[in-house]
């Protein structure tokens, strides 16, 4: 779950850089406001690729898959790439759990079928 959480995690990186590049050009918005926005949320995506494994750490991935979204306020086309993005991270966690089990169940059943040395 970890690799294909973190895949999509770094791909928001970059979509939340381009994005403020975008945002930039909003004459209501300062460029201040607009790269602290940016880099506290890209700060996030590098954190959550850590923290992914943890306890809360997809719950805290949907809460950005939501300010993702949100962000279409400012750059519209944001509503259409933070739905993407948040398609990619349910099949990031629901097929990562699936990769992770098999591959419990595959070294429990490695383990359980090797014979004794002694």
């Amino acid at each position: 779950m970890r690799t294909l959480c973190s895949s999509t995690l770094l791909g928001e990186f970059f979509v939340i850089g381009f994005a403020g590049l975008v945002a930039m050009k909003d004459p209501d918005l300062s460029m201040t406001t607009v790269w602290t926005v940016s880099g506290i949320a890209m700060f996030l995506c590098l954190v959550l690729c850590g923290l992914v494994t943890r306890p809360g750490g997809v719950a805290l991935g949907w809460a950005l898959q939501i300010a993702l979204i949100a962000s279409g306020f400012i750059v519209p086309s944001m509503y259409f790439l933070g739905a993407i993005f948040a398609a990619l991270w349910w099949a990031s966690v629901h097929y990562g759990r699936k990769v992770d089990e098999a591959k419990a169940r595959f070294a429990a059943q490695a383990s359980s079928s090797t014979p004794d040395a002694a």
